[in-house]
């Protein structure tokens, strides 16, 4: 249950505690994906706080893809279950030289599970040799192959994930985090480099050895700014490009 702001604010606006205890909602599962929060005038009486100041907290967790407003029917948490592309080309910022944004098609190769390295440990914030999940598999746009992927996963966030799961399921890669673990992805960094294909790589990707290809490292982060996904990308951009709008 979500305690009531007492204090006048101090350090920061009083819109932005209230965004902060919505927050904290989100990340406990008070409202889980997919599902309605209440309406203003009810977070508004919740906190003894105006309509309006709850209104300025939503429009930004609106604005960073945590809420999502639907017209006449509420505001709902976001979810990474929804086969419109357009949610997807926030993680997957590439996009077809045409322009028509379309949904890829996940190949799960290998899963495997391992123990922490130096660098999983880092960059997941997780122990040296603690347990790891270790996943490889092929994005297709259309029947062709885009992206050959290794990502890699906290073993004990997302215990029994496997192959057969990967195979089986329908939907997109957080989706099936989000639904099945429990995790949703809030946010991405992203480092991209130009590299050449190497012969299994330009194998799988159906381009010649050497073909230029854009190398992404991505570590994504849930509730409270955890980082529970570190992956490394190869992107063929014979007939794709990525796109990245700055305002």
């Amino acid at each position: 249950m979500l305690q009531e702001a007492h204090v006048s604010p101090t350090f920061s606006p009083l819109y932005r505690q209230i965004k902060s205890l919505i927050l904290r909602g989100l990340e406990s599962g008070e409202w889980r994906p997919g599902e309605a929060i209440p309406s203003e005038v009810e977070l508004a009486s919740r906190f003894g706080v105006s309509q309006g100041t709850v209104r300025k907290a939503i429009d930004e967790l609106a604005a960073e893809n945590l809420v999502v407003r639907r017209q006449g029917k509420g505001t709902y948490v976001a979810s990474h279950n929804n086969d419109d592309p357009r949610l997807l080309f926030r993680f997957l910022r590439l996009v077809p030289e045409n322009g028509k944004l379309e949904a890829s098609q996940s190949v799960p190769l290998e899963c495997w599970h391992a123990k922490a390295g130096q660098e999983a440990s880092r960059t997941l914030g997780i122990k040296l040799g603690a347990p790891i999940t270790i996943i490889r598999r092929l994005l297709k746009f259309g029947a062709k192959p885009v992206v050959i992927e290794e990502i890699y996963l906290p073993g004990e966030t997302f215990a029994g994930l496997t192959l057969e799961i990967l195979q089986e399921y329908q939907g997109s890669f957080y989706g099936l985090l989000e639904s099945r673990f429990g995790v949703r992805m809030i946010r991405a960094e992203e480092r991209l480099r130009a590299v050449a294909a190497d012969r299994a790589n330009a194998v799988l990707l159906n381009v010649p050895a050497g073909s230029p290809l854009l190398s992404v490292e991505r570590v994504s982060y849930t509730y409270g700014d955890r980082s529970v996904e570190w992956r490394r990308g190869l992107y063929s951009t014979a007939d794709h490009y990525y796109l990245n709008e700055l305002s």
